[in-house]
């Protein structure tokens, strides 16, 4: 199956599969993916991420933490209109409670490094 926004898809995977109750999900591999998903992991909205090898292709192995789920995952730039932010204007989720996931010239980061680093990017999406 071919999606359009294959981050977007990641997002809404990982929404169903804590609404359903399940205890790991299976993404599709891309770097970004993997990227996003290790920044998840690192600041503890999700579990273990391990990459799979199935068939020749590659697959994110995602645990589902059942003790710190995220609330709520937001896509925020999509295909049809991306959104930039300079490091002076990167938001606050929450009011610092949650996290900005962004892609800068200096990789995948949320938007605390971001800022420290002084470096902009896309905003990929919001987490809380």
């Amino acid at each position: 199956m071919m999606t359009t926004d294959p981050i977007a898809d990641m997002l809404t995977r990982i929404r169903n599969g804590i609404a359903s109750g399940k205890t790991e999900i299976i993404v599709p591999y891309s770097k970004l993916k993997a990227s996003i998903a290790d920044i998840l992991q690192q600041n503890g909205y999700l579990g273990k991420v391990s990459v799979v090898e199935d068939n020749g292709f590659k697959q994110l192995n995602v645990k589902l933490d059942g003790n710190s789920q995220p609330e709520s995952l937001v896509r925020v730039s999509k295909p049809g209109r991306r959104i930039y932010a300079k490091c002076n204007e990167i938001p606050s989720v929450r009011t610092g409670k949650g996290i900005v996931i962004l892609s800068t010239s200096a990789g995948i980061m949320t938007g605390k490094d971001a800022r420290t680093k002084g470096v902009g990017g896309e905003l990929i999406c919001k987490v809380y």
